[in-house]
């Protein structure tokens, strides 16, 4: 664990909020594989005499700096990154649909084992997850889960894991009309609700987005910068980016959550 703000507590801590994939699922572990060279070849194909070593650092640096909100962001800079180099972009929605299906060839056997019960749900979470889950729950916590991947597959696959014993219906994905929900419209309707203030939010992200909203709010925030799938080391990208927008705490999975919690809940 890496504390970057000595004394950042959570005392006065009655939400959390956690991001989904890379945070606790690893379903889609390996999913920048696939969105990256599906995005190059794209860009390839408008001829603008970059190499495609140069084309995979761009596409890389938006797809990092995007991560965390809805997908379709993602496919939109692309739109805009086709349309510089004087090609005609399609849709962001059909780059999207495209994404997605080279993705289920890569996800498609993890998710097929959790369904039959041949993987079991700790093969698919980062290490540590349930017991900090666990241990938030004991203290009170009201837990909400949001995601930039879309609604239907997220609520599916943390009903793989068994995610909802501890979230219930607060279960947030992408929806076709992007712009209805995002993490920050979820903390600041939370807010509006009295559901908690700014500074009793805590959470948890492996974007920027969770913890830039989180942290905007007054919030204490958890950088979960795990190298994928094992999540056993730290992704020196990810930790670079999450200390960028002010995570508070890095960690690379939950197996310090007993180190964490004392952090977060000093005596």
């Amino acid at each position: 664990m890496e504390i970057l703000r000595q004394g950042a507590h959570a005392q006065r801590a009655r939400v959390a909020l956690f991001d989904f994939d890379g945070t606790i699922s690893t379903i889609r572990s390996g999913w920048v594989e696939v969105m990256v060279p599906m995005m190059v070849e794209e860009l390839v194909a408008t001829r603008s005499g970059e190499s495609e070593d140069e084309l995979t650092a761009i596409v890389r640096e938006f797809v990092g700096r995007l991560t965390g909100r809805q997908t379709i962001y993602q496919m939109i800079e692309l739109a805009e990154q086709i349309s510089k180099r004087g090609g005609t972009p399609k849709e962001p929605l059909q780059y999207k649909h495209r994404y997605l299906e080279l993705l289920w060839v890569r996800i498609k056997d993890r998710v097929e084992a959790l369904e039959k019960g041949t993987a079991s749900p700790l093969d698919y979470v980062v290490p540590g997850s349930f017991e900090l889950l666990d241990a938030l729950k004991e203290r009170g916590l009201k837990f909400y889960l949001a995601s930039g991947t879309d609604h239907e597959y997220m609520k599916r696959e943390a009903h793989l894991l068994g995610l909802e014993k501890y979230f219930g219906e607060h279960i947030y994905g992408a929806l076709d009309d992007y712009k209805s929900f995002s993490k920050a419209i979820l903390i600041q309707q939370l807010i509006n609700g009295a559901e908690a203030k700014g500074e009793e939010f805590l959470g948890f992200g492996d974007g920027y987005v969770e913890i830039e909203n989180v942290r905007a709010v007054g919030g204490v925030t958890v950088g979960v910068a795990s190298d994928e799938p094992a999540c056993l080391v730290v992704d020196e990208w990810k930790r670079g980016r999450l200390r960028e927008v002010g995570a508070d705490y890095i960690v690379p999975n939950f197996l310090c959550h007993r180190e964490l919690l004392s952090a977060l809940f000093p005596q």
